[in-house]
């Protein structure tokens, strides 16, 4: 089979990282062609970091970071009370497996949303479902499920992220009904919260 047909073939299968793999391999010359076995594992390691990739590209987009940094170019230090220690104990994001919450406290511009980026596209990269919501867009959210009468089905969409960051909590005064929806929003919640 002519090797443009293979590709064409993997492309229509939706086989995109196997589509990839094979015109790399073919582009290669006749005596240089590795063993089946070896050209076996790159077409299916390479189909994986494709597929890993999108589903990764997915979750960040869903999640509405402010931004994504990477979890290795956090600073630690004493100025920001935090350490490399902590840092690790986090950026596996077991505490988000074990349904663990973080309450991040600190003075302004120390980089507490920067942080809580960075963790929640770690959470990302490692396949899990996060959400973030600054304090106003939250309270915007609520008021709009309020007045369309869909407050319940806004807290259920909520409870199936793995992972939700509040920033900026408690940066405004939060009327009494807000109060009350975020207490009955958390309690029900049985997985993890970031509250920066």
């Amino acid at each position: 089979m002519d090797g443009n047909l293979i590709v064409l073939q993997f492309e229509k299968l939706k086989q995109y990282g196997m589509a990839e793999a094979a015109g790399d391999l073919l582009a290669l010359p006749v005596q240089m062609r590795p063993s089946l076995e070896t050209v076996l594992t790159k077409l299916v390691e390479t189909e994986t970091r494709h597929r890993d990739d999108k589903r990764t590209a997915r979750l960040v987009k869903g999640a509405k970071l402010a931004c994504k940094p990477l979890i290795e170019d956090v600073k630690c230090g004493p100025a920001r009370n935090l350490t490399k220690e902590t840092l690790q104990a986090i950026a596996d994001c077991g505490f988000i497996r074990r349904g663990e919450n973080l309450l991040i406290i600190a003075k302004t511009g120390c980089g507490k949303t920067y942080l809580t980026n960075a963790i929640g596209y770690q959470a990302c990269r490692l396949g899990l479902k996060v959400l973030y919501l600054s304090m106003n867009h939250f309270v915007h959210k609520l008021k709009s499920a309020n007045t369309q009468g869909i407050t319940e089905e806004f807290f259920e969409k909520l409870n199936k992220y793995d992972l939700l960051i509040f920033d900026d909590f408690a940066l405004h005064p939060i009327d009494e009904s807000t109060r009350l929806a975020l207490l009955t929003l958390l309690d029900d919640r049985y997985k993890s919260v970031i509250i920066t």
